[in-house]
């Protein structure tokens, strides 16, 4: 943003810079002392990871609750999925095998017992080919880490001498599948290199903000690992964490760099420029992480634990990359000096920069001679026929949001996983053998006054009828009592999978059944993942409302012109409702969904929208604040808008597109991973940038300004045209 140079912020960050310019190496040992500590701490401690759902307030959650406080919830239980090709596994041969299994699975630490597969138990198929036995573990979920896995199925391996398949099942087989990101991040920094090299010009200039961005990333990260072991953090939120932290990261030290070298290129000495560059890009880069944290902070009005989780791991890391950018940076490139463009591959001249980006400006307006580039030649298309482009964005940014309208919320289960994991491996296995509603059992769970005091209670048989002969139910199992008699729980399994919106309605109908004398609570993870949706349902337009709202402030506050920040405001929900749009035509109705790894359509998981909105909104303000500043500047320099809108246009472009191609890059190398709801963030987030970075940003922003004219510009109570010009109050 553009900055005065007499600004409190201003001074702050130039004071700091110079700080990180004189005293370069303690800087950069502080942040090495810094990341040694974390990354060792993550290593040695582990980053324990807990997927389970809490939702106070729903019925789900007073299920939880009741049965929790009988203290019989039983602990942690795992899964050894059991199938036999042909005969029965309670052959005796098999059933000697499987007794050794059990016997060395019960020696493996932290298993405290292991419940065999038969039928009166409900654990074996009627043909006798399927089964699981129940692993019971000492530890809760979050500590069952792919060792422990690995160690059970590894004592499990006499079953394959007779013919029996063995696949870890519930929480083993997700703790033997928590792999890294790796693959994506490769492809990521890969693509970025490539970018930041043709954008430079130059092998040392490119890899700086590649250290910068993966050394904060490192820290970032295992500060977010080390956390679950106070709270529960989610898979998700690591895999989250490290997509963003390294979008952010890399961008965000483009834009200083870029400033950089522009000021070396002007002469200017090196602790000078290392100063000006922060004090000026850098207040944009602090700027850009305030959005996206603040956005991220709306989403504390969901009252949902698992998206105010995802939003505070989210926003630790856009801290860490804007620390790095005003600290870490700095001091790298005070000890490069001048040794910033060694091993160059080609020269560019620079052109004359932006005081607040670090921009090239491209026309004269007394700041340089013009040079006409690509993205000038479109500013001036633009510009010329606005309501052609307008109408032409419009219908372009239409059509990729229209499916949107068809956006239902639901719940992906390991079904949804890729072919060939042992998620899906032993959910089908189960699915086969015992019908769908196997892989997700509902809890139903009364309270009964006066107790029971006996399963022949007659209210005991009574829901137990009921809720068996509810359409939908395959089968109960027997009632038990706990509290004792005052609770009593039964498990019903659905005759549909855990994802097919009939479980969901089979679980409103269990909550309103009349049994005399009772009142009935549906719990279980499935039925807590259906009260999570219609919770995000009836909050989201309240998430919408607060994100939109503090960040049409924050813009107000920048540019001090209502219509810029309003409008501004209106392009990130036109992007963000383009990204909705393909999420749904890939994932919901499964257009290209083989593409993504997937073997068809998929529900889009019902806190993902939510928690998009938030995130994208933050993100796409970062590059609509760029290039409005570059146009306010030119707006304040010659007072033509239509002029400043091309000048803004034509001097961001180049950046702007560098950094978009990086970011978008980053986001859908995640597509890769195994996990539906991972490249459901990735792709939507990727779709979302790049849309904003071409469609808006160069033709939906430029012809709505040139539209409005001077109107863009207009402040409440000014009095002249000469207020309309005075530089705005600078908050970065």
């Amino acid at each position: 943003m553009r900055v005065d140079d007499g600004s409190r912020v201003h001074r702050i960050l130039g004071g700091l810079g110079r700080l990180c310019a004189r005293r370069p190496r303690t800087v950069l040992a502080s942040w090495l002392m810094l990341a040694v500590a974390l990354v060792g701490a993550a290593a040695i401690f582990g980053r324990p990871v807990d997927n389970d759902v809490a939702l106070p307030g729903s019925d789900a959650q007073q299920a939880r609750d009741l049965i929790d406080g009988t203290g019989s919830d039983g602990g942690t239980g795992g899964q050894l999925v059991l199938y036999a090709d042909d005969g029965r596994l309670d052959d005796p041969a098999r059933r000697d095998a499987l007794a050794r299994v059990a016997r060395e699975v019960a020696e493996v630490p932290h298993v405290t017992g292991v419940d065999a597969a038969s039928a009166a138990a409900g654990t074996l198929s009627p043909d006798g080919r399927t089964g699981w036995l129940t692993v019971r573990l000492d530890v809760s979920p979050r500590d069952v880490d792919r060792a422990l896995a690995q160690a059970v199925s590894d004592a499990a391996t006499p079953a394959e001498a007779a013919g029996i398949e063995v696949t870890p099942g519930g929480v083993l087989a997700s703790a033997a599948e928590r792999g890294s990101s790796r693959d994506s991040e490769l492809l990521g920094l890969g693509v970025a290199a490539i970018v930041l090299l043709l954008a430079f010009g130059g092998l040392v200039a490119a890899a700086v903000p590649l250290v910068t961005a993966l050394f904060t990333l490192a820290c970032a990260v295992s500060a977010v690992g080390l956390a679950g072991h106070l709270v529960a953090v989610p898979a998700v939120a690591g895999t989250l964490a490290t997509m963003v932290g390294l979008g952010v990261g890399i961008d965000y030290a483009l834009f200083l760099v870029t400033r950089h070298r522009r000021l070396l290129a002007e002469g200017v000495p090196v602790p000078e420029a290392v100063a000006r560059s922060v004090a000026g890009s850098g207040s944009a880069v602090v700027f850009a992480g305030g959005t996206v944290v603040v956005a991220l902070g709306g989403l504390a009005v969901a009252g949902v634990p698992i998206l105010g989780t995802l939003g505070w791991t989210t926003g630790l890391v856009v801290v860490v990359a804007v620390a790095g950018a005003v600290t870490l940076l700095p001091a790298l490139l005070a000890l490069l000096g001048h040794r910033l463009d060694r091993l160059r591959i080609h020269r560019r001249r620079p052109a004359p920069v932006s005081p607040a980006t670090g921009a090239g400006l491209a026309t004269a307006s007394g700041t340089g001679e013009r040079r006409v580039t690509g993205w000038a030649r479109q500013a001036d298309r633009v510009t010329r026929r606005p309501w052609r482009w307008a109408i032409l964005a419009l219908l372009l940014l239409g059509a990729l949001a229209a499916p949107a309208l068809d956006l239902r919320l639901g719940q992906v289960d390991p079904g949804d996983k890729p072919v060939g994991t042992a998620d899906r491996a032993s959910y089908d296995r189960l699915a086969a053998g015992f019908g769908p509603g196997v892989n997700g059992p509902l809890t139903a769970v009364a309270e009964l006054a006066p107790p029971a005091g006996s399963g022949a209670d007659a209210r005991v048989g009574e829901l137990t009828a009921r809720v068996a002969g509810t359409a939908g139910v395959a089968r109960v199992t027997p009632a038990r009592l706990a509290d004792g008699g005052r609770v009593v729980v039964l498990t019903a399994y659905p005759q549909t999978a855990p994802s097919d919106p009939a479980t969901a309605t089979l679980v409103r109908t269990l909550r309103t059944l009349d049994a005399p004398g009772v009142t009935v609570h549906v719990g279980g993870a499935t039925a807590t993942r259906v009260d999570l949706a219609d919770r995000v349902g009836e909050r989201m337009p309240w998430v919408i409302a607060v994100v939109v709202g503090l960040a049409t402030l924050l813009l107000y506050a920048a540019f001090r012109a209502p219509v810029v920040a309003v409008k501004a405001a209106v392009m990130n929900l036109v992007s963000i409702g383009a990204a909705y749009g393909v999420l749904t035509a890939v994932f919901a109705w499964g257009w290209g969904a083989g593409l993504t790894g997937l073997s068809g359509p998929v529900p889009v998981e019902s806190y993902l929208p939510m928690m998009l909105f938030a995130l994208l909104f933050g993100l796409s303000m970062d590059y609509e604040v760029f290039l409005l500043t570059a146009v306010q500047e030119s707006w304040q320099l010659t007072g033509d808008n239509r002029v400043a809108v091309r000048e803004g246009l034509a001097g961001t472009g180049p950046v702007i597109t560098s950094a978009a191609l990086i970011m978008v890059t980053v986001f859908a190398g995640f597509v890769l991973q195994d996990d539906p709801v991972i490249k459901m963030f990735g792709l939507g987030m990727a779709v979302a940038v790049a849309v904003d970075a071409t469609v808006v940003r160069a033709l939906l922003v430029p012809a709505t300004m040139a539209l409005l004219g001077r109107a863009n510009w207009w402040r409440p109570g000014r009095r002249s045209r000469a207020a309309e010009r005075t530089p705005p109050v600078p908050v970065c």
